[in-house]
């Protein structure tokens, strides 16, 4: 939280949670709110751009550094991946680099996560009033591709 001088700002960045997060963050803006603690509450989270381009993005960074097996994944991003990544990724098909941020997407940043298409579902049906929100949503403009 933040104390101003027109009041206090509650802030939640919720960048890979599972989507309840979000019913605990509004519910506790709507209770800190009606008992005058905060002025506003602000979520931060993956928007909708964001979200549905994770698979076009993480597959340029792998194209440009030509992953082709999990070494490649530990000597590039020193990421180890678990036996259940491993026993996922035998039977693919294909361009090993490709099918692994296929998998990767789906793990790590699947429909069950916090994305604005979650939030903007809580919002409508009217988790967190009365409390006064800013809700932003990170696009996919924002991520450095790299050459």
């Amino acid at each position: 939280m933040r104390v101003t001088e027109k009041g206090v700002v509650a802030l939640e960045i919720e960048w890979n949670n599972k989507d309840p997060f979000f019913n605990r963050d509004l519910d506790n803006f709507q209770r800190l709110h009606s008992e005058g603690a905060i002025s506003v509450g602000v979520i931060v989270t993956r928007g909708s751009s964001l979200q549905e381009n994770l698979i076009q993005i993480i597959s340029a960074c792998v194209m440009r550094h030509k992953v082709a097996e999990f070494g490649d994944l530990e000597m590039h991003y020193d990421w180890v991946p678990t036996p259940r990544q491993r026993n996922n990724m035998r039977d693919k098909k294909g361009d090993f680099g490709q099918e692994w941020v296929k998998q990767f997407v789906k793990d790590k940043f699947g429909q069950s996560t916090t994305h604005w298409k979650k939030l903007q579902d809580r919002i409508k049906r009217g988790v967190g009033n009365p409390c006064p929100l800013l809700l932003v949503g990170i696009p996919d403009t924002v991520i450095y591709q790299g050459k």
